[in-house]
């Protein structure tokens, strides 16, 4: 029975040790993750050219509404071409409040989610 004792610990030992490495692991993706993030984002600004807005038509074709310049274009992307569908003038164009941009960050998303489950909770509760 004694002999079971130290083989009990050692496995212990063995399993947060391993335990702290995937913890450590972890934090290092996610620290260099945000590191490239960051860094690709950096390149990005300040460039002529955004992706405003993407429509998924079928596996692997999309419209896409870009800014290139101060010029909207559509464009059907498909596996192997794009081709340009037209120019879209700025005037008849709808921009969401507060961006111009069609991407939002995972705050707001995430925050437009939580509105929305509570909204519906009270809708709930009023029938």
């Amino acid at each position: 029975m004694l002999l079971a004792l130290p083989d009990r610990t050692d496995s212990y030992v063995q399993f947060i040790t391993v335990l702290l490495l995937f913890v450590f692991v972890l934090a290092v993706t996610a620290l260099v993750t945000r590191w490239i993030g960051g860094y690709q984002k950096g390149r990005s600004a300040g460039m002529n050219m955004e992706l405003l807005e993407a429509i998924r038509l079928s596996n692997n074709k999309y419209i896409q509404l870009v800014r290139v310049g101060r010029k909207y274009l559509a464009l059907a992307v498909c596996k192997d071409t794009v081709t340009m569908l037209s120019e879209i003038p700025e005037e008849e164009l709808q921009f969401s409040e507060g961006s111009t941009s069609g991407v939002s960050s995972f705050k707001d998303v995430f925050m437009k989610i939580q509105r929305e489950k509570i909204l519906e909770k009270e809708d709930g509760r009023d029938e």
